[in-house]
């Protein structure tokens, strides 16, 4: 027994063990992960959100996250009573075409090729899970909307109580438990600083991208509009994977309304758009240590799929990036030497 608590009390074995447990806790709570991750993403982005503005707009910081609160939920209540049962109808529709274009045989060699490779490859699984995912949580809304309407009431108490938060949780530095307070400190600060930056950076460039692609499919005559805006934007969370995965369901369709010449305009304003996103908002948005190369990428998202579904799509590049940031890999050709000075000097 007291070779444990030697064992224990060494910095590293101690971060290990509690960082362990943690992981055991969220797998014992798994039913509830949906929850979990909903409510970090809205308290993180919304309280970005929040502290931008306050920063620019001196108002009451309760009295605006009140306001931002309110603005949402009626945004989300006019949605769901007006724009719903379209949009559930445009993704049936998308599904449709897409299922009748695999369906029937083509003549064509090139088209007989990529059916070959989308079909062959995990390409298939990523747009039947996406599209199941979609169609699935606009159908049972119900479970939906509970899951986002707790997440969202636990996120608002938290904004609203954040400064009193951090003042009854700083009492814990003081207690019995302090050796673990610090780990889990030292494990929420690293996280927030990786998984919750790298998902604000998706969810930005995701809403730049969905802006853009609707744009240059209204100026192409695409229909169901509002179903392709939201298929873009959920693929537009994955990191790289994303661009590649839509630019699948967009050909198809603008293969069917307009043939060859349309396609080539999709493909040509998607290397745009992306080309934007790899060159202007990623390099801004994103740290050199997220800046994993492709076959990586492809990997983390490959087996994250695998073990967390739909939802590892969204946070496999973050977790992945946040175990990189405990392990300490980091840029060290990219990182400015002042910066490793002091990393060095902290240790």
């Amino acid at each position: 027994m007291g070779g444990l608590l030697d064992i224990f009390e060494k910095k590293g074995p101690r971060r290990i063990l509690i960082f362990a447990l943690i992981i055991l806790i969220l797998y014992s709570v798994k039913s509830m992960m949906n929850i979990i991750l909903l409510t970090f993403i809205f308290a993180f982005l919304l309280d970005r959100l929040i502290e931008f503005t306050i920063k620019r707009v001196h108002l009451n910081r309760k009295l605006l996250v009140i306001l931002l609160y309110t603005v949402i939920v009626g945004l989300l209540t006019v949605g769901v009573v007006k724009y719903l049962p379209l949009i559930t109808m445009e993704i049936s529709q998308i599904i449709i075409r897409i299922t009748n274009f695999f369906s029937e045989p083509h003549d064509n060699v090139l088209l007989s090729y990529l059916e070959s490779v989308i079909s062959s490859n995990q390409i298939a699984a990523y747009l039947e899970n996406g599209f199941s995912f979609l169609l699935k949580y606009f159908s049972d809304i119900s479970k939906t909307s509970i899951q986002v309407l707790l997440a969202l009431v636990l996120s608002l108490f938290f904004l609203l109580e954040k400064p009193r938060l951090i003042e009854f949780t700083n009492k814990f530095k003081d207690s019995k438990i302090a050796p673990f307070y610090f780990e889990i400190e030292f494990f929420g600060k690293k996280f927030t600083r990786t998984f919750g930056k790298v998902i604000e950076a998706q969810f930005i460039i995701a809403i730049v991208n969905t802006i853009l692609s609707v744009i240059v499919l209204l100026i192409l005559g695409f229909p169901q509009i509002i179903g392709l805006a939201i298929m873009i934007f959920f693929l537009g969370l994955i990191p790289v994977a994303g661009v590649i995965i839509s630019l699948v369901p967009l050909t198809i369709i603008a293969f069917t309304i307009g043939g060859f010449l349309k396609v080539v305009y999709v493909i040509i304003a998607v290397m745009i758009i992306h080309g934007i996103e790899a060159y202007i908002l990623n390099p801004k948005l994103m740290s050199s240590k997220t800046d994993l190369p492709v076959f990586y990428t492809f990997i983390v998202l490959i087996f994250s799929q695998n073990f967390f579904g739909v939802w590892g799509l969204i946070i496999g590049i973050p977790v992945f990036v946040f175990l990189l940031d405990i392990l300490d890999v980091t840029n060290k050709e990219s990182a400015h030497p002042t910066s490793i000075l002091k990393s060095k000097k902290t240790r």
